[in-house]
């Protein structure tokens, strides 16, 4: 189990509150601080009404902020140790003043409740209720000790604390007897007490503000796969945020290994689920500039499937918004070079540390499907960027592998033919009806290609006995679908020569699209 102290970001009113995250390898729960009764006679209601006996040193022992001319709540911001107010054991930092002496103060101002509070007496009887949810900025973080307030300064500020410790008015300068609770008296407790458990299976997690291109700072959010949203989590240092951040993320992550194994076993071996998770993708079109909306990405078997909502049965992989074939697509990662400097980049490309890009995200990649089709993704980390990549590679060697060949009807000077790109053999153009050989060339052989982004394309193959460049000139129906499948089968057989096959697909572009 792993805790911290964070805040919980409202964007509407731009206020934080203090809260508690708990994350385990199943749930992430919000905790907020609350006062419980442990022991005596409960009040009633959250209601508490204490009495305090102004001490002749340090007064009430308490300081406030707050007030309803800043739509505020007035605050307990500060309790002195062993003045009257901690002596009761019965007031905390975060208590709203409801009453002072049986006045109504829920709607006063900050000098009203002040005013109230200095010329109550010797004996002043309050009543509060703890605020669950005040702004972070009317309490000093959790933690921290409280500060002397400035004895010499009159005036009060409600976003200030006005120290209530020090003397008032008092009607007798004979020593009153310090505030302590008796026997009978209600005993509390300030706790942290469990208010949203957010699952953790399937979940996702957001940087950005929604519908818009701005990064949270330090702050991410976390929604569930049945709607339930954590909220804006803030954190106070940037360590902290990227720690959990990273920690949620790996949660989530294992979560998904879990089902993959448990999708798995009712798969064929060829079908089986290589990886999934939670990507943005950019939406298309002028109007849509920059936006991006959440889709969820599988690699499964022959296919590539893009969903809107993840598939948590055996009858929802029927359901994808998009499947492609695997051997038809053009895996592309878009890296962002900021400087010469190595370390800085491998950083930035790991997660390990963040830029700001401006209209730009950065962890993204693309999908080239056939006909030119084109989707761009974006994760939340350079380490799920690099996973996505990596699996990718290896979904697409298995596919190659299992299939062996692919084969495409074309056109070669004016006759159909067939086109077939074969893991062993090649490639190979033969007669449709006949079954004619007409021309074979090893991978090794294909020196380049050109193509006029339509339909044609010209293979440059190397003769071995000549040595000469010999040109086949084909004509396909999808020519994009053919050029992705001969890409990924001459990266699968890169990746077969050398089992650390990282940058098989890069080797592969040597021999493709050299013009």
């Amino acid at each position: 189990t792993k805790t911290t102290i964070a805040l919980l970001y409202d964007e509407e009113s731009e206020n934080a509150y203090d809260i508690r995250l708990k994350l385990t390898k199943e749930v992430l729960t919000i905790q907020k601080q609350d006062v419980v009764c442990v022991g005596g006679s409960h009040q009633g209601r959250n209601h508490r009404t204490v009495r305090l006996r102004r001490q002749p040193v340090g007064g009430l022992g308490l300081s406030i902020k707050g007030g309803s001319e800043h739509n505020v709540p007035v605050v307990i911001s500060k309790i002195f140790k062993d003045q009257a107010a901690d002596q009761t054991g019965m007031l905390f930092v975060g208590d709203a003043v409801l009453q002072v002496n049986g006045i109504h103060v829920e709607n006063a101002t900050h000098e009203e409740v002040v005013h109230l509070l200095r010329n109550a007496g010797d004996e002043v009887t309050i009543t509060v209720e703890y605020l669950r949810e005040a702004p972070a900025f009317l309490k000093l973080p959790l933690g921290s000790p409280g500060p002397s307030s400035d004895h010499s300064s009159g005036a009060s500020s409600p976003l200030f604390d006005s120290g209530l410790h020090l003397n008032g008015n008092s009607s007798t300068t004979a020593p009153s007897s310090p505030s302590s609770p008796i026997a009978k008296d209600p005993r509390y407790e300030k706790r942290w007490l469990d208010t949203l458990s957010v699952p953790l299976s399937m979940a996702r997690i957001s940087r950005y503000k929604a519908g818009t291109e701005k990064l949270r700072w330090n702050a991410f959010e976390v929604l569930a796969l049945d709607g339930v949203s954590s909220g804006i989590l803030r954190f106070y240092t940037a360590q902290d945020g990227t720690d959990w951040l990273r920690a949620v993320s790996a949660n989530i992550r294992e979560l998904t290994l879990q089902n993959m194994k448990m999708a798995n076993k009712c798969c064929s071996p060829s079908d089986q689920v290589v990886h999934m998770g939670w990507v943005n993708e950019k939406l298309q079109g002028a109007d849509s500039s920059q936006t991006f909306r959440p889709k969820f990405l599988a690699l499964k078997g022959p296919s590539f499937y893009v969903f809107s909502t993840p598939p948590v049965s055996t009858f929802d992989w029927v359901r994808a918004e998009r499947t492609y074939h695997l051997c038809e697509v053009l895996f592309k990662v878009h890296k962002f070079w900021l400087t010469e400097d190595c370390w800085l980049q491998a950083n930035l490309y790991l997660g390990l540390q963040d830029f700001d890009f401006e209209d730009q995200r950065p962890y993204c990649f693309s999908v080239v499907a056939g006909h030119g089709k084109s989707h761009v993704f974006n994760v939340e980390l350079g380490s799920e960027l690099a996973v996505w990549e990596k699996s990718f590679q290896r979904a697409t060697f298995m596919e190659v592998q299992r299939t062996g060949s692919r084969t495409y009807m074309c056109s070669w000077q004016g006759e159909m033919l067939c086109f077939t790109v074969d893991f062993a053999l090649g490639f190979t153009c033969f007669e449709s009806q006949t079954k004619n050989v007409l021309w074979r060339f090893k991978f090794s052989q294909l020196k380049g290609s050109s193509d006029d982004g339509k339909t044609r394309v010209k293979l440059l193959f190397q003769n071995l006995d000549t040595k000469q460049i010999e040109t086949k000139e084909l004509e396909f129906q999808d020519l994009t679908a053919v050029l992705h499948c001969i890409h990924s089968f001459i990266a699968a057989k890169v990746a077969s020569v050398d089992p650390g096959f990282m940058d098989s697909q890069s080797l592969a572009r040597k021999y493709m699209y050299s013009s």
